[in-house]
């Protein structure tokens, strides 16, 4: 039996998208998704939880996210979990978890307007990493 790898995300993104292109030319853009969540702890005080989610668009959708999407903008993402490896500078290995988009919907958030795209499933080979270490500390919002 086959298990099921599938993220859905709203959230609003830490920074501009990121684009490239990989060797191939095919586009390539990095997403810095936050998502929240608040509550009330026991004593009755307000408690937040950000988390941080990297976020790998391919193809025509990633230069629509770069064209439309900014900083703050609220979105939803829906796609897969991916864990990757390679060796840094100094030859130690490294990893990283992201979400390899297959629908990114471009919510009201900063900006305004809306709007949809949808990507084939990107190759299954990359060039390089983006970067290694995701922002834990500043919320973009």
């Amino acid at each position: 039996m086959a298990g099921i790898n599938k993220v859905i995300l709203i959230g609003n993104l830490g920074a501009d998208p990121e684009l490239r292109y990989t060797g191939s030319n095919q586009a390539v853009a990095d997403l810095r998704l936050a998502t929240s969540r608040r509550w009330r702890d026991k004593d009755g005080a307000n408690q937040e939880d950000t988390q941080w989610h990297r976020v790998v668009v391919w193809g025509r959708q990633a230069e629509q996210c770069k064209e439309h999407l900014s900083k703050g903008r609220q979105v939803f993402v829906e796609g897969r979990l991916q864990t990757r490896s390679w060796e840094d500078r100094d030859g130690n290995k490294r990893y990283t978890t992201e979400i390899v988009a297959q629908t990114v919907q471009f919510l009201g958030g900063r900006g305004g307007g809306g709007g949809s795209t949808d990507a084939p499933p990107p190759p299954g080979d990359r060039d390089a990493p983006f970067g290694n270490d995701m922002p834990d500390d500043d919320i973009p919002f």
